[in-house]
């Protein structure tokens, strides 16, 4: 190909994608333009690879897939507050070193939902048609995420089982109103080397559906946290992924007027065999640094128990240690002891908890009882 034929087609390349194109097909894709929703490479298989043809790039770097795009949820006006939908994502996923999510909020003008609200987003398991919560948020107080070059960025790689093929996803937020928020979600599959080209996850349980589902804090507990693990005979790394956040002005307050259990600083444990074996502090995570710092007149700065309005709720991540191959764990969740004195006042955890294995064997999931 001569030197002008070259320079043609990278003009025309630039001018149709809006970036620079390399006249290499032989060279690496280091990150992939952003696709339509639903859409893959543009070959139809979804794989985040080329047709096949000579043009397939090597299995390293970033490949961007994009889901919802500017999808309202809102109470009212015909909205809910849910939206689902269906998008393809790779198929080839056994070198797939790590995924993010990108959650969007574009909120100019003060247009949306002003108050902090309860949000998460879930992958449905196709095969028990059950949600589970990929990652937990609070909307910020008056505005979006726009602070944010990317939104909000969550480590989904643990639900990189889920997250290949044909995909269900839900985005919801607990908001009452119907200007609602609008959001936007994107993935990026990361490749390169991993130590384990096989995972699987259980739900444990999920008291999540929104901040008041959780489980009751502070009267006698009722809600059976207790579960019988079983892993598979080819476990070779697992651990707990446990989302929770704490919901609700119940007394007697702590010092400094804290109620329970969103200003109330506690520890709970998981417990193995009955013994507390990882602990779980509900206690500040920054709320006056969040990056989101333009929420005015929302009160955005005092810690809360485990999250921040505009932030993420970060995940507790426990490894097992030992030989766990067909290993059966006797599992339970202890909430930290207290009494409410006042039955009119509510305080709920909501909270999420999932087994996750690794193995460099097709593996199962473990099984939950």
């Amino acid at each position: 190909m001569s030197k002008k034929i070259l320079l043609l087609s990278f003009l025309a390349c630039s001018l149709l994608l809006g970036t620079a194109c390399s006249s290499d097909n032989s060279s690496p894709e280091k990150e992939k333009p952003k696709t339509e929703p639903g859409k893959g490479d543009g070959d139809g298989d979804g794989d985040g690879e080329g047709n096949g043809d000579g043009d397939e790039p090597a299995k390293t770097g970033t490949f961007n897939y994009t889901t919802f795009k500017d999808v309202k949820v809102g109470f009212g006006g015909g909205l809910s507050q849910s939206v689902e939908g269906t998008f393809t994502l790779p198929t080839d996923i056994e070198k797939v070193q790590t995924i993010k999510m990108y959650v969007q909020n574009p909120c100019q003008n003060k247009e949306c939902d002003e108050w902090d609200r309860f949000a998460n987003v879930y992958v449905k398991n196709k095969k028990t048609n059950e949600w589970y919560e990929i990652g937990r948020f609070i909307t910020p107080y008056w505005v979006g995420s726009e602070k944010l070059p990317r939104g909000w960025e969550f480590d989904v790689t643990d639900f990189k089982s889920l997250l290949t093929g044909d995909v269900e996803l839900k985005i919801y937020t607990e908001t009452w109103l119907e200007k609602g928020r609008v959001y936007s979600v994107d993935f990026d599959y990361i490749y390169g080397e991993k130590a384990f080209k096989y995972s699987a996850v259980t739900p444990l349980f999920q008291y999540n559906q929104s901040s008041i589902d959780g489980v009751p804090y502070g009267t006698a507990q009722t809600t059976d946290l207790a579960r019988s693990i079983k892993l598979p005979a080819n476990t070779e790394l697992a651990y707990f992924r446990t989302t929770i956040s704490g919901w609700g002005h119940a007394t007697p307050n702590d010092a400094g007027g804290r109620a329970c259990a969103e200003w109330c600083y506690r520890t709970h444990h998981i417990q193995l065999d009955g013994a507390n074996t990882f602990e779980h502090y509900m206690g500040p995570i920054g709320c006056a640094n969040n990056p989101i710092n333009n929420q005015a007149p929302g009160n955005w700065k005092p810690d809360r128990a485990g999250w921040c309005p505009g932030m993420v709720v970060p995940p507790y991540i426990n490894n097992l240690a030992g030989d766990l191959k067909n290993k059966t764990l006797n599992f339970n969740y202890k909430l930290e002891p207290w009494t409410a004195n006042n039955p009119e006042k509510k305080a709920y955890y909501a909270i999420s908890t999932f087994i996750v294995i690794h193995s460099n064997t097709p593996i199962t999931a473990a099984l939950v009882n």
